[in-house]
C-alpha cells in the first residue's frame, strides 16, 4: 500500500513487507552459513596480518637502500654518462611536447592530464528499513525516497522499486575521458608511465574566458550544460566540466607550470623504476621541490600508515570471523531474551579478546625473522587481553 508525498522533486513512499518467524532449524541452517563464511573471513585475516608485516619490512628495507644509493644530478638539462644506470633525484618544472585538447568543447590546455568528467542530470532511490515482530510474524517496513541529483554514472531505474515516474536515461549522449600527454619531461629526462601515473593533483578549470561552443550549450560557471535551462535541469540533461593535472607550461590564466621531485633509475635519458635487493621497484614523484631527505620520510610515512590501515582491516576481518563462527551459541539460546543479550555481550568480549591476542601473535611471528627482539615483545603482549580477560572471572568460592 504506497503512499506519495511529493515535495519539488523528492518522492516518498512505504511498503511493508511480512514472513513468518523462521523456525530453530531454519535459523540454524543459516547460522551453519554465517559459520562458513566466518572461517572464511578467519583464515582471510591470517593471510591479511602476516604477508602485510612482511611487505611492511621490505619496503622499508628498499626505502634505506634507496636512501643509501640516491645520487642528486648536476643538471636536468644535460644526461650525464656518470650517472647512467643509478638511482638519482632531480627537481624541476613538468614539460609536454604538445598542448591537451578536447575539439568537442574548444578548450586546450598544457598540461600532463585533462580529464572531462560528464554528469546526468537523474533520479537515485533511497530507502531505510525498519524490522519489527507481528503476530508471530516478522513485518519489514521500508521508506523508499527518490531525488533527482547530478551523477557522473548511469543509475538504472529498473532496479528502483517504482521505475514508473523516475525513469533514468539508459546512457549519456557524451562521455567522460581522462587525455594523458604521451611524453611528460623534467628538463631533458622523460618520465616513465608509473612516474606519469602518480601526477593526480587534479583541479578544476576554469571555464569563465571560454566561449559556449554549440547552439545547444549553454556555459554556466564552470559547467558546460546540454540542458534548455540550466537553473531548472530536467531529468537527462548533462552537465560537462573539466580537470587537469601536472600543469607543464605557462598559462596566463593559471600560472607557470609544476615542479615535481623525482627519485628513479637513470636509463639514458628515460627516467624509470630502480630494482632494489629486496625485490621492490623504486620510482618516486612529488609535487614541489624537496630534498632527498624530504623524500624518503614521506615515503616512510607513507608505508607506516599503509601498514597500520592493513594491520586494522586484518584485526577487523579476524573479529568478524570469529563472532560469526560463535554464532551457534547465540542462536541455541535466542528463545530467551535475557540470556540472549549475555550470551552476546560474552561472545563479543571472547571475540575482541580472541582477535587482538591472535593479531599480535600473527604479527610477532611476520617479524621473527627480521626483528626477533620485537617479535618476542609482541609475542608477550598478545597474552596481555588473555591475561586481562582470566583476571576479570571472579574465583570460584571456597567450599
Amino acid at each position: 500500500f504506497p503512499q506519495f508525498s511529493d515535495t519539488g522533486c523528492r518522492k516518498e513512499h512505504v511498503k511493508v513487507t511480512s514472513e513468518p518467524k523462521p523456525g530453530f532449524l531454519e535459523r540454524l541452517s543459516e547460522t551453519s552459513g554465517g559459520m562458513l563464511m566466518g572461517l572464511v573471513t578467519f583464515l582471510l585475516s591470517f593471510y591479511l596480518l602476516f604477508t602485510n608485516e612482511g611487505r611492511a619490512l621490505q619496503t622499508a628495507k628498499s626505502l634505506d637502500e634507496g636512501l643509501s644509493l640516491v645520487i642528486p644530478l648536476d643538471s636536468i638539462h644535460s644526461v650525464s654518462p656518470q650517472s647512467e644506470g643509478r638511482l638519482v633525484h632531480l627537481a624541476g618544472a613538468l614539460s609536454t611536447s604538445k598542448p591537451l585538447f578536447d575539439p568537442s568543447y574548444g578548450l586546450s590546455i598544457r598540461a600532463v592530464k585533462l580529464k572531462r568528467n560528464v554528469e546526468m542530470y537523474q533520479w537515485v532511490e533511497y530507502e531505510e528499513s525498519t524490522e519489527y515482530e507481528e503476530n508471530g510474524e516478522i513485518k519489514k517496513e521500508t521508506k523508499y525516497s527518490y531525488n533527482t541529483e547530478w551523477k557522473s554514472e548511469v543509475v538504472n531505474s529498473r532496479n528502483f522499486d517504482q521505475e514508473i515516474g523516475h525513469k533514468n536515461p539508459s546512457a549519456m549522449a557524451v562521455e567522460s575521458f581522462t587525455a594523458v600527454s604521451p611524453n611528460v619531461q623534467v628538463g631533458s629526462f622523460i618520465l616513465s608511465k608509473g612516474l606519469v601515473d602518480k601526477i593526480d593533483n587534479f583541479k578544476q578549470l576554469s571555464l569563465s574566458h571560454l566561449e559556449d561552443p554549440h547552439a545547444d550549450v549553454t556555459r554556466g560557471g564552470d559547467y558546460f550544460y546540454h540542458s534548455e535551462n540550466p537553473r531548472r535541469p530536467e531529468v537527462g540533461d548533462l552537465r560537462v566540466s573539466f580537470f587537469y593535472a601536472g600543469l607543464s607550461g605557462h598559462d596566463p590564466h593559471l600560472g607557470s607550470a609544476d615542479k615535481v621531485t623525482v627519485i628513479a633509475r637513470q636509463r639514458g635519458d628515460q627516467l624509470v623504476p630502480y630494482r632494489t635487493k629486496s625485490g621492490d621497484d623504486l620510482q618516486i614523484l612529488y609535487l614541489g621541490d624537496l630534498s632527498v631527505e624530504e623524500v624518503f620520510q614521506k615515503e616512510h610515512e607513507s608505508n607506516t600508515m599503509k601498514t597500520w590501515a592493513l594491520r586494522a582491516a586484518g584485526w577487523l576481518a579476524m573479529f568478524v570471523g570469529i563472532s560469526l563462527m560463535m554464532r551457534i551459541f547465540y542462536t541455541l539460546v535466542d528463545w530467551f531474551p535475557v540470556v540472549r543479550d549475555l550470551v552476546n555481550i560474552g561472545l563479543k568480549a571472547f571475540a575482541f579478546c580472541v582477535a587482538t591476542s591472535l593479531s599480535l601473535l600473527i604479527i610477532s611471528i611476520g617479524w621473527l625473522f627480521y626483528r626477533p627482539l620485537w617479535a618476542l615483545l609482541i609475542g608477550l603482549l598478545s597474552v596481555v587481553p588473555v591475561v586481562v580477560a582470566k583476571s576479570r572471572v571472579p574465583p570460584k568460592k571456597q567450599q
